[in-house]
């Protein structure tokens, strides 16, 4: 079965501001994944910049199909 991996997460900036989401869904490859490997995957694959503290909050684990190629393909790119 397809696992995703559900959790709202906070990225604040080093000159200010920050970005937050709600709800968000990634593929992963595997049963589960950690906080730090969601927060690294959150910054490079938005490509953001001058990133401080990452908060991942709410996470979990749901059964539901993958809808692009698993994370590991994506983070070692």
């Amino acid at each position: 079965m397809d696992k995703r991996v559900l959790f709202d997460f906070e990225v604040d900036f080093t000159n200010g501001g920050g970005i937050q989401g709600q709800e968000f869904r990634l593929d992963i490859d595997g049963d589960d994944i950690s906080d730090e490997e969601l927060a690294t995957y959150i910054v490079k694959d938005m490509r953001l910049l001058m990133v401080g503290e990452v908060r991942i909050l709410n996470k979990r684990i749901i059964s539901e199909k993958h809808k692009r190629n698993p994370i590991d393909e994506v983070i070692d790119n």
